[in-house]
């Protein structure tokens, strides 16, 4: 039954998890590295992107299992955030938007960092990782999940602030944003300032110290692309390429349309005087977008690399289990989108790398740092493309959190059951283990595994609108539901009852079909072509069967 293989209710126990227990019996339990990018899409190397420099991320991509088809709940920061450490989708979260705190709202859920305290461990949060404010309860969960209160970047303030260089010598409030560090307030950046403190904490600890459950979360490459300046020497900018298809598509569905007002209250952006709500941005400041992203990618890496550096310093890595992912995707101009705030495939497709130390690989070794002279900075064929271990396996990041359990040796999450709000632990994903093991073992064979992932959002309107990229739950009307399978996403744009936060599925406004073996930028929407009436057909019931259905039944070779 899958509820016995989701829930842990396993009789035979992989050869993995029993190898990580006799390994980590001698030094205890296993170490965590939980690193969270924001707004982070799968653009590295291990990814198939030869143009992104970060060899710090692509040397733990080698030593890991690379997740082909990671998804997010929601392309939102708060819910897929609240969902992913909690492993409850936002429907069970009660969060579509950043006004709520679950524990008020829905239920009070045990988190992910929380379960690990709860069994020992040192937990400590540097920089975002819970979404800071209201969603957290004003506290980014602390006391529940946190040993220590979460240290919060002091230069996360100035995020809304005039303090990108402009024309004329005018600061402006900016999306492209690189700057000298020096000039900026307080000297520094978050994301530096969150690795510094990282850093320190890893310094501090002994041998004989508890496990520690250490979160790392960076804001970029979330806008503005506040970076250091130096870092466009590595994207010349006549070496960026514009989206395949950058243009609107002709049968997309206006509901399903996100207009990126985020970027609009931006003073470059104004200055464009791009009409609403579709554009376009000219082409040559998609490239400045575009060049920015990968530059931001690559100042986090460098940062990246100091972690690793001390982890290994302190005799560390090889007793220390490191996961890397994004809350959700980002468009760079395709289909003329940008930013997240819907359910393409570009905005909910996630990194996720994860590494065992002696399962997937080597462990974490010193630090691939360089220098912002130009003697120092690394040549694209400095950093070549290996083989990695790959899977395939569609996950969603609700599956991080029963993951991790199991890695470590902790006690298994069971399946929550239909209503779960009065139920503290329980998960509504499933360990991705068994992919590890099919990953790192070539006589493994899984038959069977998760047959779809599934996403979702809110609109306040079937027309952009002002809010239609956030709206508040209050305010919604239609909750767009989509499902990711091996070849196609289908979403269905439904009536949403913001009174009582249900919804009427009787009451279809708008659907999507693309497919992902042809039409990965999903630019070709075939819902009302004759042609595919029976996979629309059968697609829909999946969606209406919801995840559940979709969990595996397997049988391992």
């Amino acid at each position: 039954m899958w509820t016995q293989w989701c829930a842990g209710g396993r009789q035979t126990v992989f050869l993995l998890v029993q190898v990580l227990v006799l390994k980590f019996t001698c030094c205890g339990r296993p170490n965590i590295l939980f690193i969270v990018l924001d707004d982070f899409r799968p653009i590295m190397r291990s990814y198939g992107n030869q143009l992104i420099i970060a060899p710090n991320m692509d040397n733990l991509a080698r030593n890991s299992v690379v997740f082909n088809r990671a998804y997010t709940q929601q392309a939102l920061c708060g819910p897929s955030r609240t969902s992913f450490l909690t492993s409850r989708r936002p429907d069970t979260t009660k969060l579509w938007d950043v006004h709520y705190y679950w524990r008020k709202s829905a239920g009070n859920y045990t988190t992910l960092p929380q379960y690990f305290k709860e069994h020992g461990y040192h937990t400590e949060s540097f920089g975002k990782i819970f979404h800071p404010g209201i969603v957290s309860g004003k506290t980014t969960d602390y006391p529940y999940s946190w040993s220590v209160p979460p240290y919060l970047p002091s230069t996360q303030q100035y995020k809304m602030k005039k303090v990108c260089p402009g024309a004329g010598g005018k600061l402006q409030m900016n999306v492209v944003c690189p700057v000298n560090v020096s000039t900026q307030p307080e000297h520094t950046l978050p994301d530096i300032q969150s690795t510094q403190h990282a850093v320190k904490f890893i310094e501090k600890l002994s041998n004989e110290s508890q496990p520690f459950f250490l979160a790392l979360g960076y804001h970029k490459p979330h806008i503005p692309f506040k970076f250091p300046q130096e870092y466009l020497k590595l994207y010349p900018l006549d070496e960026i390429k514009l989206a395949k298809f950058h243009t609107k598509p002709r049968g997309l569905p206006s509901v399903a349309w996100n207009p990126w007002t985020d970027l609009r209250e931006r003073d470059d952006v104004k200055s464009l005087n791009v009409s609403f709500p579709f554009g376009p941005i000219p082409e040559h400041f998609q490239k400045l977008m575009i060049q920015s992203y990968y530059a931001s990618v690559s100042y986090v890496d460098n940062l990246l690399g100091e972690v690793f550096a001390a982890l290994e310093k302190k005799g560390l890595s090889g007793n220390t289990i490191t996961l890397l992912t994004g809350d959700h995707g980002w468009a760079l101009g395709e289909n003329q989108e940008w930013s997240k705030f819907s359910n393409f495939e570009v905005t909910t497709r996630v990194p996720l790398l994860v590494s065992v130390p002696g399962v997937t690989g080597k462990p974490l070794s010193g630090t691939l740092k360089y220098s912002s002279s130009d003697k120092d900075w690394p040549d694209r064929t400095m950093v070549k493309y290996n083989q990695y271990k790959i899977s395939d396996g569609l996950v969603e990041l609700v599956d991080i959190f029963p993951s991790l359990v199991e890695l470590a040796g902790l006690p298994i999450l069971k399946t929550c059951p239909q209503t779960s709000f009065n139920i503290t632990i329980c998960t509504e994903g499933c360990s991705f283990v068994p992919l590890i093991k099919n990953a790192t073992s070539p006589h493994t064979v899984i038959k069977n595994w998760k047959s779809a992932v599934f996403s979702q959002y809110p609109r306040p309107s079937l027309q952009p609108e002002a809010d239609s990229d956030q709206p508040r739950a209050v305010d919604s009307r239609v909750m767009g539901y989509s499902i990711r399978t091996d070849s196609h996403r289908y979403t269905e744009w439904i009536q949403f009852y913001p009174n009582n936060f249900t919804v009427n599925w009787n009451n279809v406004y708008a659907r999507e079909l693309y497919s992902q073996v042809t039409d990965s930028e999903d630019h070709h929407n075939l819902a009302s072509d004759p042609r595919y009436l029976d996979i629309v057909h059968k697609l829909a019931v999946k969606l209406r069967q919801g995840w559940r259905a979709a969990l595996p039944l397997l049988n391992q070779t």
